[in-house]
């Protein structure tokens, strides 16, 4: 099992070249084009120091029916957890059950669709939902997407893209960072 987890203090463009490389072959992905007014906030990596296992990488922003809103996207190896450990479930994988049936929606990743199924919606114990994740898999990798509130995931549909930050070449100079670091550390 690889557990070291490495996390940046404040989301930079160093720390993401930091997270490739640490990542190795494990992907980043990030929903692209990033929208107006929204960052990078949070970056991290699962793996030793030969092989990458999971990234992480959580966008900040806003929207008009739900004010704040985070959206992490975690891409991982099976059996590693950090996007149970996200999604506040049990076990390191998303579960039998998870991928069946009708997906909630696909989204194009690596140039292939992958279908994309909820996993659960937490509340915290008021009326709001608290998250929302969704999960399928690509390239034989795990894929979670996590939505704060629960009710910002409806801002996924189909055919939303995600982009491999490692090839957006040029483009990585002028990726923007700032905002609240992410909440799955917070457990």
């Amino acid at each position: 099992m690889v557990t070291p987890v490495w996390r940046t203090d404040t989301a930079s463009y160093a720390d993401l070249v930091e997270i490739l490389e640490l990542a190795g072959d494990v992907p980043t992905f990030l929903p692209w084009p990033i929208g107006s007014g929204w960052t990078i906030a949070d970056l991290a990596v699962v793996g030793d120091a030969t092989k990458g296992a999971a990234t992480l990488l959580t966008l900040s922003g806003t929207t008009p029916d739900d004010g704040q809103v985070e959206m992490t996207v975690v891409t991982e190896e099976a059996g590693v957890g950090l996007g149970a450990r996200c999604a506040r479930t049990a076990g390191p994988d998303p579960g039998v059950d998870a991928c069946t049936g009708p997906p909630t929606t696909k989204v194009r990743a690596a140039g292939q669709q992958v279908p994309l199924w909820p996993i659960t919606q937490w509340t915290n114990g008021a009326e709001e939902w608290e998250r929302s994740v969704v999960v399928g898999e690509a390239d034989g990798r795990w894929l979670w997407m996590v939505f704060r509130p629960a009710t910002a995931m409806l801002m996924l549909q189909d055919g939303w893209h995600l982009r491999e930050v490692g090839e957006l070449g040029m483009q990585m100079v002028e990726l923007p960072f700032g905002g609240p670091r992410g909440s799955w550390w917070d457990h």
